[in-house]
């Protein structure tokens, strides 16, 4: 990959991974993070990178890296135990994306991460398996899990309202 080619793939593919990112992480700027972290990492591989493949290269980096970020969040939440007091709110409406994001809360990391892919990016599921370093078959009963856990979620009327 040459340098035309390399600010060419950060023109067409910073915003959709970014979004890919935020919609996991909830965090702007560790999400900036990551995106600037897998850019470098191209940067530095560029030479062996075809380009051709460059979208599944990045998406598939952005979510190694991004696995990275949660693993070391966890130990350092773990390591700084938790003396934040508890905050009582109540539940509103305020939208259906609102709704959709406390969902996909709620069904495992995996799942959550194909089904962004699947129907938010709009991966096929070859790609998909390439990205998340997942067979075909896995990655389709993961979005079915993963589908049948949102509806069941957004059947019950009080996590909608």
């Amino acid at each position: 990959m040459n340098l035309a080619e390399y600010n060419k793939s950060v023109d067409l593919y910073a915003d959709s991974i970014y979004r890919f990112v935020l919609k996991n992480l909830k965090d702007s700027e560790k999400s900036k993070d990551i995106i600037q972290d897998v850019f470098a990492k191209v940067w530095v591989k560029a030479e062996n990178i075809n380009y051709e493949k460059i979208k599944s290269y990045l998406f598939t980096s952005a979510y190694h890296t991004m696995l990275d970020y949660i693993k070391k969040d966890k130990r350092m939440t773990s390591l700084e135990g938790s003396n934040i007091p508890e905050q009582g709110y109540e539940k509103e409406y305020t939208g259906l994306s609102e709704v959709l994001e406390n969902a996909l809360d709620t069904i495992p990391e995996i799942q959550k991460t194909v089904i962004l892919l699947r129907d938010y990016e709009g991966y096929s599921y070859d790609e998909i398996g390439e990205i998340t370093d997942l067979k075909e078959a896995q990655v389709k009963v993961y979005i079915y899990r993963g589908r049948k856990a949102l509806q069941k979620y957004l059947v019950k009327i009080e996590n909608v309202i």
